[in-house]
């Protein structure tokens, strides 16, 4: 193999590739990155087994091959070369690097060696818009917890049906819940457990990527291909491994009518819940009271060690005036994630969940149960 590339390109790909590598004393050839050459560009590739990256990038190819190499080391020398173009060339395993005054020998191993990654050929996909996908994932990925006795709350749940898309997850204390429409409804309905690793690799990849990615469906592993604008390649695909069992029927906890219902300005009722958790003591507790009279909501948090803290501001109030105990940081991970000036706070009952959902748009909601009732 030989191939020439700019040092800017090769760089902004291998910091991609080198995310999911870690140090694997069991199996050390995960600690590589593979290099092929195919077609008239480099691929890059590497995997955890339960993840794996792979890039192309347009080059000038002058022989064909494949190498690997250790992908954290590659990506640091790469780093220090000057914003020149790189020569790279393997030879009996080995990779040979030239850029400006650098010549240098990289020790290789042996390309067959490395695990082999699942192909999507011919299998049923879907698209959708990739700042859906990111702003979808970014919502509700870190709501889910990691559980060995309940695996399945431990991913993302995706759901297909006709027109519309779910990203869903749950920690049993709190859940979200995202609902993107899609241009091209479903063939057929789908539905899968991604882990939250790879979903947060997802979203670390595609974060400033435009254009619309590829979903493709297989019984235990998911592909998410994000295409080259210049030419039909894919530029991007994460295959990931998928979590087994039943996702709960979490639309059963989901109220649909509530005892009250307010209408706040989102940055504030997050400042004061930020200043209530200053004093709401080792269980995070902050007290919400709700006044229909006095068309305001309370905020009270105290504690033994630090004293107490009060706030009130005005309010939209419909329904009863009402009090409740929540976790205060489950609160402000929900107001965190809606990006509306104003939110609803539905409340069903004294000890029953409550929603909290952006005035204006009906796509997302964030499910959060309270402690107790005061």
């Amino acid at each position: 193999m030989k191939i020439e590339v700019l040092k800017e390109n090769l760089k902004k790909n291998l910091n991609h590739i080198e995310r999911i590598v870690g140090k694997n004393l069991s199996l050390p050839i995960l600690n590589n990155v593979l290099i092929t050459t195919d077609d008239n560009f480099l691929s890059l590739t590497s995997t955890d087994l339960e993840l794996a990256t792979k890039v192309w990038i347009l080059v000038k190819i002058i022989k064909k091959g494949k190498v690997i190499v250790p992908a954290k080391f590659l990506s640091m020398f790469i780093s220090s070369l000057p914003n020149e173009k790189i020569i790279m060339e393997a030879r009996e395993q080995n990779l040979y690097i030239e850029c400006g005054s650098f010549k240098t020998q990289i020790q290789g191993y042996n390309p067959e060696e490395f695990p082999i990654i699942p192909e999507f050929k011919d299998r049923e996909y879907l698209e959708i818009d990739n700042k859906k996908l990111y702003q979808g994932l970014f919502q509700v990925v870190d709501i889910a917890s990691q559980s060995q006795n309940r695996p399945e709350i431990s991913g993302i749940y995706f759901s297909f049906l006709k027109d519309q898309m779910k990203i869903v997850a749950t920690d049993s204390f709190r859940l979200g819940e995202k609902s993107i429409h899609l241009e091209e409804p479903v063939k057929k309905e789908h539905a899968f457990i991604l882990p939250q690793k790879s979903a947060r690799e997802i979203m670390n990849i595609l974060e400033d990527k435009e254009g619309a990615v590829k979903i493709f469906f297989s019984s235990n592993q998911i592909l998410f291909e994000l295409p080259m604008k210049e030419v039909a390649h894919p530029q991007i695909q994460i295959t990931s491994r998928l979590i087994e069992g039943e996702y709960p029927n979490y639309q059963d906890i989901i109220p649909h009518t509530f005892k009250t219902s307010v209408v706040l300005k989102r940055d504030e009722f997050l400042n004061q819940i930020k200043t209530a958790s200053l004093f709401s003591g080792k269980v995070n507790e902050v007290k919400v009271s709700i006044s229909k009279e006095k068309q305001e909501l309370e905020i009270f948090s105290a504690s033994h060690d630090v004293g107490e803290n009060t706030s009130r501001f005005a309010a939209k109030v419909e329904g009863d005036s009402i009090g409740v105990s929540f976790n205060y940081k489950f609160l402000m991970d929900g107001l965190l994630h809606i990006k509306s000036s104003e939110i609803v706070f539905d409340i069903s009952k004294e000890e029953g969940p409550c929603i909290l959902r952006p005035v204006g748009d009906s796509s997302y909601l964030y499910v959060v149960m309270p402690i107790k009732s005061m």
